[in-house]
């Protein structure tokens, strides 16, 4: 029996959703628009969609959205004045500068100059410190994304064994942790990982993140894992255009899993759902308010 396609643009949708509810009380109850700067450095085709994405659903939340486009020449100085700037505004809850960056500026120097309560890409040390020692944080979008994603299948991942392929300061080390507070057990394996195949082959969840197409075959899931997906490769197609596919054969896997996502309509999908999250919840944290309930 094929695998349940695990949707993420409904899931997604049911979760703007929810935030928005979020946001129009917090706006009713205590008069607080929640508000996501980004920063877009330069003019590279995929991250100006991205951040065009972003504005549209902030906008459609309910949020006060505010761009910040510059020059791919910025002096450091000038990028890390901004997010002064944008630190100290009461209208900002959220900063997020777009990555990558132009090699000319320093991007560790970049992510810590951003207040920790308002780094809703939960990479400043700070966070990703809290987020290594079990307290609450702000956390990566795409990880929080995947657990939501599994949460779907499974209301508990209590006792899983989970593996995460992949070990990137944006998906698989903090995924590993949000997993470990979810009190499955993990293994975190990459390029360099010995037996692959028979280490994915004990795991009841996989998150492929190691960014090469169709890495992860069939054979190496075992019958009934759920597969979360996160990888997204062009590679050509028969007719001349590119085609997007995951780190998984998704076609092999198919026929094994329990429950995958597809890309795209996966994992992608859900990552400026979870940005509009951790903006909604920097700002009831930064205003003194309960946690939102999403």
């Amino acid at each position: 029996m094929p695998a349940k396609i695990i949707d993420g643009k409904t899931i997604a949708a049911g979760l703007r959703d929810r935030v928005a509810d979020e946001v129009a009380r917090l706006r009713r109850d205590h008069r607080l628009t929640p508000g996501l700067a980004v920063v877009l450095v330069g003019n590279d085709p995929a991250s100006e969609v991205y951040v065009r994405n972003k504005h549209k659903q902030t906008q459609a939340a309910g949020m006060a959205s505010f761009e910040h486009v510059l020059p791919a020449d910025v002096p450091q100085a000038d990028l890390l004045a901004l997010i002064a700037k944008l630190n100290r505004d009461s209208d900002v809850h959220g900063i997020l500068v777009q990555l990558p960056l132009p090699k000319s500026l320093d991007t560790e120097t970049v992510i810590n100059a951003i207040d920790p309560a308002k780094d809703v890409d939960g990479l400043h040390p700070s966070n990703a410190g809290r987020l290594a020692g079990g307290f609450a944080a702000l956390s990566p979008c795409t990880p929080l994304g995947c657990i939501i994603l599994t949460k779907s299948v499974h209301a508990s991942l209590e006792g899983m064994n989970a593996i995460v392929i992949g070990r990137s300061n944006l998906v698989g080390r903090p995924l590993l942790q949000l997993l470990l507070n979810e009190n499955a057990t993990v293994t975190i394996a990459h390029s360099r990982s010995r037996d692959l195949a028979r280490l994915c082959a004990r795991a009841d969840l996989v998150y492929a993140a190691v960014g090469k197409a169709e890495m992860v075959r069939g054979d190496w899931i075992k019958p009934g894992a759920t597969v979360i997906d996160v990888g997204i490769n062009r590679l050509p197609g028969a007719d001349g255009k590119t085609r997007l596919v995951g780190d998984v054969a998704f076609a092999e896997a198919l026929d094994v899993a329990g429950a995958i996502t597809p890309v795209p309509g996966g994992v992608g999908q859900m990552t400026v759902a979870c940005l509009l999250v951790n903006t909604l919840r920097a700002a009831c944290a930064i205003a003194g308010l309960p946690k939102p309930r999403v």
